[in-house]
């Protein structure tokens, strides 16, 4: 019988790698400051003294070296787990990830194995100014051959961590700092949560409801889970019972988990804290919009993200294009007030 333990989700996905390492010779950790450091935000914290510097391997600061050498390590046989170390330094790399990581399968008509899981850490909320702040993952998911994983809390981080390194195809594992569970760092509490020290899996694309309500659906994903979280704690308050699904990967996503929530409540926010334009939000609002057939709105779909402008190191800017949970609230509220328009079903 497995026990369980209260994990951050630095430890959770530590552990992760660790048990998959223990169980699989093939795989192997490379980045920077992964081994002695542990890395940056404490993801490969203890890898490098279990395993050594033969699978726990620092690289010089050349992303698109590193991440070149995974993908023909990985058309090799290997299993590897890369880090990009903010998702932010994509750029100087992307035609590794983009035009090799995320086609050659395809390329190679079907005859070639790219198992590689790319960790990167993603978001903003302490002061690291727009190259070092953004989220990024609608980019990732809008470009076909990547999987893309972003948990909200320590269980699924375990989970969906070991999910990633088993699958045969390149997965984008994104962290957000600020439920990493850094003591350097403020974090929100519920990142944190009991993991159980068995190794399991979560399998890509089911959505889970955190939060069951009526009034409202909160659509949602990593670390505005846990600020919708909050703010359905204190809607609950005025009366406003939220829903609130946290969609774990966004590709594979989970439409029907969605669709099925918003046909219950018939009113629909998505929080998000990437970019408003041609991202999450808009997807998830087409998704609703492409089965009005079967789903009645009783409101106007909401739409809360990060304006498309550079995220500002000064704090009070900062927190202000950063959707907070006084803002979802305040959004809720909005949608509960809200009446579609004369001749439209509701």
């Amino acid at each position: 019988m497995s026990t369980t333990r209260k994990l951050t989700m630095a430890q959770a996905i530590s552990e992760a790698m660790a048990q998959e390492m223990t169980r699989d010779p093939n795989v192997f950790v490379m980045g920077e400051d992964i081994g002695a450091y542990g890395g940056i935000f404490g993801a490969t914290g203890g890898l490098l003294d279990k395993f050594g510097p033969d699978r726990i391997m620092d690289t010089p600061i050349s992303e698109t070296a590193f991440i070149g050498t995974a993908t023909g390590a990985a058309a090799a046989g290997l299993r590897p787990i890369v880090e990009l170390m903010f998702v932010d330094f994509f750029g100087v790399c992307m035609d590794q990830i983009y035009n090799h990581l995320a086609k050659n399968t395809y390329m190679a008509g079907g005859n070639l194995k790219l198992p590689v899981v790319l960790t990167t850490a993603i978001g903003g909320g302490y002061n690291d100014a727009a190259q070092h702040s953004q989220c990024l993952y609608a980019t990732f998911a809008h470009m076909p051959g990547l999987k893309v994983v972003v948990p909200s809390n320590a269980y699924d981080a375990k989970g969906l961590m070991i999910q990633a390194i088993r699958d045969d195809n390149p997965v984008m594992f994104m962290y957000h700092k600020g439920i990493m569970g850094l003591p350097w760092m403020a974090y929100f509490e519920g990142s944190s949560n009991e993991v159980p020290e068995a190794g399991y899996t979560i399998p890509f694309g089911q959505a889970k409801v955190v939060r069951e309500g009526q009034d409202a659906t909160i659509v949602t994903i990593s670390q505005m889970v846990q600020k919708a979280l909050l703010a359905a704690d204190e809607l609950a308050r005025e009366g406003i019972n939220a829903e609130v699904i946290d969609l774990r990967t966004l590709v594979p996503l989970d439409r029907a988990a969605v669709l099925k929530s918003v046909a219950k409540t018939g009113r629909l926010l998505i929080a998000d804290e990437d970019y408003l334009g041609f991202g999450l939000t808009g997807e998830i609002s087409a998704t609703v919009a492409e089965n009005l057939d079967t789903v009645v709105l009783k409101a106007p779909i909401k739409r809360l993200a990060l304006p498309n402008v550079p995220i500002p190191y000064s704090r009070p800017l900062e927190q202000f294009v950063i959707p907070q949970v006084k803002g979802i609230v305040e959004a809720v509220q909005k949608l509960m007030q809200a009446r579609m328009a004369e001749g439209v079903a509701a």
